[in-house]
């Protein structure tokens, strides 16, 4: 019977919850620091500096890379509802969608291992 390796999902879990409370914490300062949230101030701030700049256009094209993956992934492993992991990509954080669809994609696997035994 195949099984996810277990060590292989609490890193997973453990990158999610620490992909969530890391963004976060800056989301809530952002919102703090502006009295709200303002959407074109945010990307403004994005590209503020040539550092920031650097890390927002990394993040963009893994971004995009992740969500055409899992797409095409979650297809191939009949994971239902991947839209889900789109809107919570862009309303949580990528850091926490990508451990978390990592986590449900090995366990889909095993469980595809084993109806095939």
């Amino acid at each position: 019977m195949a099984q996810p390796s277990k060590s292989l999902e609490y890193f997973y879990i453990i990158c999610a919850i620490a992909g969530a409370i890391s963004t976060w914490y800056f989301n809530i300062q952002f919102i703090i620091d502006h009295g709200g949230f303002s959407l074109i101030t945010f990307l403004q701030e994005m590209f503020a500096t040539n550092g920031a700049s650097s890390f927002s256009s990394d993040f963009i094209v893994v971004g995009l890379v992740f969500l055409v993956w899992s797409f095409r992934e979650a297809k191939r492993l009949e994971i239902r509802k991947w839209w889900l992991f789109f809107v919570v990509t862009f309303g949580v954080a990528l850091a926490f969608t990508m451990p978390l669809f990592m986590l449900i994609r090995e366990r889909r696997i095993a469980a595809l291992a084993n109806k095939n035994i």
